[in-house]
């Protein structure tokens, strides 16, 4: 007679790998994963052929993990062929054991079918009995009406570092610059840099130096501190 397996009988693939286990005697400690490969997946084709495998992809994806441990024990050098069946006896070991207490945890209830803490009544005082220092009060008056100030617009002159911040065009540098080059003829980058007396005049004569260069109106050459800049030929003063 065929046997057959119902996935009622069984909480999930541990526990049917349990099961057969227990059913062949095998060593929970050192499964001998050839020979429960084999007897697991005869157990999930019955399934499928007794339809009762709609709902329990779980089974497959254990079948899977399995034929895969089996395929890397094959390889001359399994490492993880053996890691990966420590893993899989450290979880039946451990679903036994909670099967195990639940059992017990079941026997301890028998003939109750729930258990219900009646209601009880709680009086609570909510007269505020606490006492405090002065200057705590303070404090907590101080932080509130500070939370109120922060919903305001902020004072002008917040914004006058900002606003009042002097701004260098780029063209100015760019005529800056053509002039120095045609009154020395060649000069190094960095001298250009420490004539800058701000961050924004530093900044437009970086933009100058790349407009130039794009515009093929100077040359640079060198690396480093030793980077030095002069204007192509056929270049006057006026950049024409």
């Amino acid at each position: 007679m065929e046997i057959s397996y119902k996935v009622a009988d069984f909480e999930g693939p541990l526990d049917l790998l349990l099961h057969l286990i227990n059913k062949h005697k095998l060593n929970i400690h050192d499964i001998p994963i050839f020979e429960l490969v084999e007897q697991y997946i005869e157990a999930v084709r019955i399934m499928q052929a007794n339809d009762e495998m709609e709902t329990a992809s779980e089974f497959v994806d254990m079948a899977s993990r399995l034929i895969y441990i089996k395929t890397v024990s094959l390889l001359p050098v399994h490492e993880e062929a053996e890691e990966l069946k420590r893993e899989l006896e450290g979880e039946l070991i451990e679903y036994q054991e909670c099967k195990r207490i639940a059992e017990q945890f079941s026997h301890m209830t028998d003939g109750f079918d729930y258990f219900v803490k009646p209601a009880e009544s709680i009086e609570v005082d909510k007269t505020f009995h606490g006492t405090h220092e002065a200057y705590e009060i303070t404090s907590a008056y101080m932080y509130a009406v500070g939370k109120g100030k922060r919903r305001l617009p902020p004072p002008e002159d917040s914004f006058k570092p900002i606003v009042h911040r002097r701004i260098v065009p780029v063209h100015a540098k760019i005529a800056f610059v053509m002039r120095k080059l045609y009154q020395k003829g060649k000069m190094k980058l960095k001298t250009l840099y420490y004539a800058s007396t701000d961050r924004s005049e530093l900044v437009a004569t970086f933009l100058a130096i790349l407009q130039l260069a794009r515009d093929k109106k100077i040359y640079i050459e060198g690396e480093g501190s030793d980077v030095q800049i002069k204007a192509l030929a056929g270049e006057n003063e006026d950049g024409k």
